[in-house]
């Protein structure tokens, strides 16, 4: 009797810890980031009673005979499971589709964790929103590059930049008259000006002179400030068109886009620039789509691509690499850094930690750390928060469960203690 009742006591602790397992999933139900427990149950070591014979000649063989002693706690382990990915539509919350964990603190305050909601702090410093550990990550080396095999360490964000960019290219459209007489002087020319951007974001304003040289050949070069009946030396080429108006491609040297914003041929044209700036150079003006009709003359820059000084409006995480990017009220981007994505062997194997986070284990292997989309770490779902992957109605059903086994296993005590009653009463 003895025994029924210490096999039914082990079983009363069990299902009181199933229980305090269930509540806690219940508990983080809305938990960002939060990953789910679950309870194995194993049984106990059996006292033998009778360890059995094999079969001989003339008789056969009899099984052991065994009496079970109670119920063992297997293991309880967090459940990995993709978390449903909630649109919050501010792009520094963070989700991981796959398999990855952010990386948070250094040394042995490293942890690893789902919760991605990320914001800067006083000195610039991207952290976690709810623990203020800060993300871990690789910022930019002296090339604009980031290296992935260095050391993870802090991102740190200047937000205070300002940041313009020089002209390297202008496009011309529109027409030469073809009835610009070819003659020497004035009659013969027709005057473009052009407005570029130097390295320090000063507006430079140029002027371009086309002039007649043949029926279907121009000349052009860029007019002298100090002088502007005349145009700067070694500054310049020509331009052809065919019989139909339009630029004669079938002629080497020619201007043409070569592809991209910075082609492979640059021109030898140089602008005025501020004090201190870099010597503003053009790295090519595309006259492709300029034509010669009997029209009035309408060429101008179309389009260039230098930019004003601009100061930080944003920062922006690209979605699936985690690409950290600065956005310049000026249009311009520039990527700082990235953050890094860390992926271990066996993921049950990490210790849970304050803040839903996790630390590394004994059995979980050492962190894999990487880019996003790269080593089966998964994208970075930028917008995004990973909910809590708490299935309630599985979790209910398993308080019913452990409810039910808790009332069994108590009812199994009052039986044998009723018959430990009837024992004591044969004495009577």
């Amino acid at each position: 009797m003895i025994r029924s009742m210490f096999t039914a006591i082990s079983a009363l602790s069990l299902h009181q810890k199933y229980l305090d397992v269930v509540s806690n999933n219940l508990a983080n139900a809305n938990t960002t980031g939060y990953k789910s427990s679950r309870v194995l149950f194993q049984d106990q070591f059996a006292q033998m009673m009778s360890p059995g014979s094999a079969p001989s000649v003339n008789q056969g063989g009899t099984n052991p005979t065994q009496v079970g002693l109670g119920v063992g706690l297997g293991y309880i382990s967090p459940n990995f499971s993709q978390g449903t990915l909630q649109n919050t539509g501010r792009n520094m919350d963070l989700g991981i589709q796959g398999d990855g964990f952010f990386i948070y603190g250094t040394g042995a305050g490293r942890r690893f964790s789902r919760e991605g909601s990320m914001t800067l702090d006083a000195e610039g410093m991207l952290v976690n929103s709810a623990s203020g550990l800060r993300t871990q990550g690789w910022l930019v080396d002296s090339n604009g590059a980031i290296d992935p095999k260095l050391p993870v360490g802090d991102i740190q964000i200047a937000t205070d930049k300002t940041l313009a960019r020089a002209t390297t290219s202008v496009n011309l459209g529109g027409n030469l008259s073809a009835t610009t007489p070819v003659a020497a002087g004035v009659s013969s020319q027709v005057d473009v000006a052009i407005g570029v951007y130097d390295s320090l974001g000063a507006l430079q304003t140029s002027t371009l002179r086309f002039t007649r040289a043949t029926n279907l050949q121009w000349t052009w070069g860029v007019v002298n400030p100090a002088t502007p009946t005349a145009t700067l030396a070694g500054m310049g080429g020509t331009i052809t068109f065919n019989p139909s108006g339009q630029l004669d491609t079938t002629i080497v040297g020619n201007p043409t886009f070569v592809g991209g914003e910075v082609p492979a041929g640059p021109s030898n044209v140089t602008l005025p620039s501020s004090p201190g700036a870099s010597t503003a150079a053009l790295q090519y003006l595309d006259m492709t789509k300029m034509t010669m009709l009997t029209a009035t003359s309408s060429v101008a820059a179309s389009s260039q691509n230098g930019l004003p000084a601009g100061s930080v409006s944003d920062v922006y995480i690209s979605p699936r690499d985690g690409a950290i990017s600065l956005v310049y009220s000026n249009g311009l981007t520039e990527q700082i850094g990235q953050l890094a994505l860390a992926r271990f062997v066996n993921p049950t194997g990490l210790m849970r930690g304050e803040n839903t986070t996790f630390l590394a284990g004994l059995n979980s292997g050492d962190p894999e750390i990487g880019t996003a989309s790269t080593g089966g770490r998964g994208t970075v779902a930028s917008g995004y928060l990973e909910a809590s992957n708490v299935d309630m109605a599985q979790e209910f059903t398993n308080m019913i469960l452990a409810q039910r086994g808790f009332q069994a296993s108590a009812k199994v005590i009052t039986t044998s203690d009723e018959i430990l009653q009837e024992l004591v009463n044969l004495k009577r």
